[in-house]
């Protein structure tokens, strides 16, 4: 991994050029980086989706933006024309472009994108904090795709930065929620921002979960671990009827106790993406403060320095989100 100079391009047709702020590194990064997205990603690859920064250009045809609005950008781009897309489910369009995966990402001073995909961010925010809309986006989706309401109670099974997010929306809708995180740092900073947390390597988390709920256990379990042990440890902690919304990306296949499914028909629902009103609401529980963004990012290094960033969040010790500084929108 390595940064190098490259000519500046002008924004062209439909197009909109930003100077990036800032970019958060996230789990699909490190697939990425590890070669588990081989078949959509080529290299060398600019990579980045998780970002803030300001409008600088506009290419021809563009109307609607001037320079320095703050903006982030909505990175799904659906094909418009298909059968999922007119079903209004765009975000898991078969010919969805992802930007930052299928395309150039963020991970640069100044990016071109289409107009279309950008979302204003409020004057006031803060760039940083700006960052961490996506991410709040995919909490947001996961909460609503997952049917939680007020007086449930949900396991968030990995308390890394989406897991908290995920928990921190959850709670917005009334929900008792419990994180299950092996580190305890990660757990510090669930504990911080009010959580019941346990260490499921330690724990006898079936006796833990059965106190919790009384005896019922879980109505949803949100899976973000990514570990075959998660997986596990989140159809357990179901109750009948429960839901087990799968968040985590798994490069490999996973066991799961199908029986347990049958028995007290569970639901499993996948939660890929978000949608444009996901964002819309991302948005509004940042700038309102309502997400911990202070809280959460642990890192900024400059975009100098990207290994050392990716290194940082795959040791994990202490780690939370990670920011690249693209050194513009100052």
């Amino acid at each position: 991994m390595s940064v190098v100079d490259v000519p500046e391009t002008a924004p062209g047709p439909g197009q909109v050029q930003i100077d990036v702020a800032f970019t958060g590194i996230c789990g699909t990064d490190l697939h990425i980086l590890h070669g588990d997205m081989d078949r959509r990603v080529s290299t060398p690859a600019v990579l980045g989706h998780e970002m803030s920064g300001t409008v600088a250009r506009l290419g021809a045809g563009v109307d609607g933006w001037r320079p320095g609005e703050p903006v982030t950008v909505l990175p799904v781009l659906p094909c418009g024309t298909c059968v999922t897309c007119a079903a209004g489910h765009g975000h898991v369009c078969p010919r969805l472009t992802f930007i930052g995966i299928d395309s150039a990402g963020s991970m640069q001073q100044r990016w071109n994108v289409p107009a279309g995909a950008l979302v204003r961010l409020p004057d006031t925010l803060d760039l940083a904090h700006g960052a961490l809309a996506e991410p709040t986006a995919v909490a947001v989706h996961d909460v609503r795709r997952s049917g939680l309401t007020a007086g449930e109670c949900a396991v968030v099974v990995g308390g890394g930065p989406v897991g908290l997010l995920i928990a921190v929306v959850a709670r917005r809708t009334g929900a008792d929620v419990l994180v299950l995180e092996p580190s305890p740092q990660r757990r510090a900073v669930a504990d911080r921002l009010g959580f019941t947390t346990a260490d499921p390597t330690t724990a006898d988390t079936t006796a833990l979960i059965g106190d919790w709920t009384g005896g019922e256990g879980a109505a949803v379990c949100f899976e973000v671990s990514g570990a075959a042990a998660g997986v596990a440890t989140a159809v357990q902690a179901l109750a009948p009827r429960g839901r087990l919304v799968m968040v985590a990306i798994h490069a490999a296949p996973r066991e799961v106790d199908l029986h347990r499914f049958f028995w007290r028909e569970l639901t499993m629902l996948g939660a890929r993406l978000y949608s444009r009103p996901d964002m819309a609401t991302a948005v509004e529980l940042v700038a309102d403060g309502h997400i911990p963004a202070a809280q959460l990012i642990t890192h900024v290094e400059p975009l100098a320095r990207v290994g050392d960033a990716f290194a940082a969040l795959e040791g994990g010790a202490g780690v939370m989100k990670v920011l690249l500084d693209c050194g513009s929108a100052r």
